[in-house]
């Protein structure tokens, strides 16, 4: 009986590879066999469905391309150029907006309204005003990550505390103590959703304007391999853009994490 007792209070092993996780890479290796399926069948026109080995072969041919790393280094330059300019600006103008019942009132409704309208509109204003160089990407970009940054920074200025607020009152904290001590830090999350949502929209916007008009860049890249139908490659340089966004989207959400573990 002593033994049995023992025996039921031993804790439980935990398992080696959670079920979720389990189940995430049963579904990533699904994906790939229906993949493969598809490109052996003949069903669809040649290599629009490359081979997974055609897509390995290509895509260890682009990594070991001095030109891919020069074209990958203007993209991620005008990225976060966008990301600087058009965060940045999101950022004071959520604050303004969050923090100003009147300015909510007047312009919020604009934001509403523009940020779901597609930038790839304002392209050729873009052009006419920067020219064909990186500053028209950057531009893109930038009016494309400027929204969601806004909006979200603006509703997190609403969701804090006023607790908070007559505490840096009460000690007469001036305009930009009130910003650095209190809004800023308790609106962490809600600035690190927004740059993470605004991160991705400026690299479609940056993308969509190098897919345009461009000489460099993994748009360029991407849009010239489709037309010269070098499927492989193509697909490629998906792969290690997807992998690079989501790289990217870690690190901002892990930045907001160290913060909160500082704190």
């Amino acid at each position: 009986m002593a033994a049995s007792g023992e025996l039921s209070k031993a804790p439980a092993r935990t398992p080696l590879i959670s079920p979720v996780t389990l189940l995430r890479i049963v579904l990533v290796l699904a994906l790939l066999a229906i993949w493969e399926l598809l490109s052996r069948s003949g069903w669809l026109y040649r290599d629009v469905v490359p081979s997974l080995i055609a897509i390995g072969k290509a895509l260890i041919g682009l990594l070991s391309s001095g030109e891919y790393y020069s074209n990958l280094g203007v993209t991620a330059a005008e990225i976060a150029a966008a990301l600087a300019i058009g965060g940045g600006g999101g950022i004071v103008v959520g604050l303004l907006l969050g923090g100003n019942r009147f300015l909510s009132r007047a312009f919020e409704i604009y934001l509403y309204y523009l940020g779901p309208t597609p930038k790839i509109i304002f392209f050729p204003v873009m052009i006419m005003w920067f020219g064909v160089g990186s500053g028209s990407k950057v531009a893109l970009g930038a009016l494309s990550c400027f929204f969601p940054v806004a909006l979200s920074v603006a509703a997190g200025m609403r969701q804090i505390d006023k607790v908070l607020i007559r505490v840096g009152r009460s000690f007469r904290a001036d305009t930009r103590q009130m910003i650095t001590k209190i809004y800023l830090p308790a609106m962490r999350h809600p600035i690190i959703n927004g740059v993470r949502l605004g991160l991705g929209i400026a690299l479609i916007g940056t993308l969509l304007a190098e897919t345009k008009l461009s000489n460099q860049g993994i748009g360029f890249l991407i849009i010239n391999a489709y037309s010269t139908f070098d499927m492989p490659r193509m697909y490629a340089n998906l792969i290690v853009l997807f992998a690079l966004a989501i790289g990217a989207n870690v690190v901002v959400g892990r930045l907001g994490g160290l913060h909160t573990i500082r704190r």
